[in-house]
């Protein structure tokens, strides 16, 4: 296979792309890759192991301003590239210590019953059809009410934040983005203000205030915060649900099995992470020097990523990878990172995943699949793996 002619932006790769990745992997664990017609080739690692040395070298750093000091600035940095996701330590562990708070193991396991209710609402939303998109009807607005309760965004504007998400993340969408961009900095500008001249019972209220050692969040760090909350907490979400229903759908065995033995929805949900999950490749890093790295010679301000869907179905990690197992004992997957870097809002993603799978089940016990496996049509995100809709039948 020529790696540098992978279209990876293409339906026919997103609508399978472990065979390709299981020939990759074979002759190319870390190898350049064309991304970007106009840019320079990137590195990309495939296998687990190089993907685990990538994410926690630091000689890969995030900070695109520390590679590029004299092109790249505050200024022309956009505020969700000024998050702990793209800082690199010591600014890193004083970004997370100030947002991680608001995300105590207390804090996630205190949402589990409104999060409950809101999966019975949708539930009980759906009963008024025969067949549904299962991401308008249920995977997207649990995750999206949450992450807005959560925030303290009004009701009346979780339409919007669908909708600026939506085009943060999608290529297709590209051409709206700086729009968009500042037009969601301008009702975050607002809304910050109100939480400032009046805090609430909520995150946002949280962030503000929130102080470590006399150091609080800069205005760009919190723009930074809430989009990156959004977008990461939303989106990823979104696709943890459906493609996780969508893997048992077309395994009908281990749905069978989950229906019959419902303690098995933890395991089940790193299951679906594994195999199918909801981020395709890592967010940028960059080489801070030169040096050989797996055989391959990095320079200074090379980029790189790491194909998380690729790792999750090496043979030299998981026993026969290529098959749904919700009984896996050993499952050290990366769909949430490693290292520094790992996923702040995995445990809140998890109880999500948890609770609306295990709600649906409940309320739809011969839920079923109304569309060709090859008619589905992949988001063409180049971070996020998730379908453009899922229609099912509810009986």
């Amino acid at each position: 296979m020529n790696i540098k002619s992978l279209d990876l932006f293409s339906q026919k790769f997103h609508q399978n792309p472990y065979e390709y990745y299981e020939q990759i992997r074979l002759h190319e664990p870390f190898a350049k890759v064309k991304l970007y017609t106009e840019a320079p080739d990137s590195w990309m690692a495939f296998t687990y192991e190089a993907a685990e040395a990538v994410l926690k070298d630091e000689r890969f750093i995030k900070d695109m301003r520390t590679v590029f000091p004299g092109e790249m600035t505050d200024e022309n940095v956009p505020p969700i590239s000024q998050t702990m996701l793209f800082a690199d330590p010591p600014n890193h562990r004083r970004l997370r210590s100030l947002v991680q708070s608001g995300f105590t193991p207390k804090k996630i396991m205190s949402l589990s019953g409104r999060i409950e209710e809101i999966a019975r609402e949708q539930a009980e939303k759906m009963k008024e059809h025969e067949t549904v998109d299962f991401i308008e009807a249920y995977a997207f607005p649990i995750p999206i009410i949450v992450i807005c309760e959560l925030l303290g965004v009004p009701q009346e504007n979780q339409l919007d934040f669908q909708r600026w998400s939506n085009v943060l993340v999608d290529i297709n969408e590209a051409s709206q983005y700086d729009e968009v961009l500042m037009e969601f900095m301008m009702y975050l500008e607002k809304l910050i203000h109100n939480r400032r001249q009046s805090p609430q019972n909520d995150l946002l209220s949280h962030l503000i205030q929130a102080e470590e050692d006399g150091d609080k969040l800069t205005a760009t760090e919190l723009y930074g915060v809430v989009m990156l909350l959004i977008v990461a907490g939303h989106e990823t979400t979104v696709n943890l649900i459906s493609n996780g229903l969508l893997a048992l759908l077309t395994h009908p065995d281990q749905l069978a099995l989950l229906k019959n033995d419902p303690s098995l929805i933890s395991k089940a949900i790193d299951e679906f992470l594994r195999y199918n999950g909801p981020v395709e490749f890592s967010t940028d890093r960059w080489a801070r020097e030169s040096f050989t790295f797996m055989g391959q010679q990095v320079q200074k301000g090379d980029h790189v990523i790491v194909s998380l869907a690729s790792t999750g179905r090496d043979p030299e990690v998981f026993s026969h990878p290529e098959k749904l197992d919700i009984t896996r004992e050993k499952n050290p997957h990366l769909a949430f990172g490693k290292g520094i870097h790992y996923c702040l809002g995995a445990p809140l993603a998890r109880l999500e995943g948890e609770i609306a799978i295990r709600v649906l089940l409940e309320e739809f016990p011969n839920v079923g699949l109304v569309a060709n496996l090859s008619d589905l049509e992949w988001r063409q995100s180049f971070i996020i793996r998730g379908l453009k809709e899922l229609p099912i039948r509810l009986a």
